[in-house]
């Protein structure tokens, strides 16, 4: 069964992390390397219970589960220099990939990400995806983070489509309850999608 794009849908919005590009591994691999240096073993229920958020949200959880006297900032900077190290070894969800390739030029297409402009770049980068998308909203680029609908909107705003007829892909619950209050059309990607060993290859 493949991923459907409805036949109502003027625009397409697509999630990063986890929807088009499947980096939890790495995420998981560079706190790993944030737990090693400063004393704790990363709990990667975490991520699956934040995903969607900014990262400045998951090193205050860090720094509150762990109860470290690290500053949270800086902690994001170190977690980010990581990630942005190991983007190689990055692969497409190619299940939603295909949608983007496919409807290229056909319809309006934006990202739309809990992740920080240069990560999302850096992702989309990597992926060679990047000249698909029409914009690209970030955590950067709002104050309201999911499950708050701004990043979508903003999202719906930016390609002149009204909510109704945006079609959102997401794989976070934070993510799909956001694309619901934006009152858009919502694709929960997870049951299609074979995300296979949850380790770095």
């Amino acid at each position: 069964m493949e991923i459907q794009v409805s036949p109502k849908a003027k625009a397409l919005i697509f999630d990063l992390d986890g929807t088009l590009s499947d980096s939890l591994p790495v995420h998981v691999e560079t706190w790993n390397q944030i737990g090693k240096k400063y004393g704790f073993e990363f709990d990667t229920q975490i991520v699956y219970e934040m995903t969607g958020r900014p990262t400045i949200e998951f090193a205050k959880r860090v720094v509150e589960q762990y109860n470290l006297s690290a500053n949270p900032v800086d902690i994001v900077k170190q977690k980010q220099t990581s990630f942005w190290e190991l983007a190689h070894l990055l692969r497409p969800v190619e299940e939603v990939v295909t949608i983007v390739k496919n409807y290229h030029g056909k319809l309006p297409m934006a990202v739309g990400t809990g992740a920080s402009r240069k990560s999302a770049e850096v992702q989309l980068k990597a992926l060679g995806i990047t000249e698909y998308f029409d914009t690209i909203v970030s955590a950067d680029d709002v104050t309201s983070h999911k499950p708050n609908p701004d990043t979508f909107l903003e999202c719906a705003r930016l390609m002149n489509i009204d909510p109704e007829f945006c079609q959102v892909f997401e794989d976070g619950d934070l993510g799909i309850t956001a694309a619901k209050t934006a009152g858009m059309m919502i694709t929960d990607v997870r049951p299609f999608i074979n995300y296979g060993e949850w380790v770095l290859s």
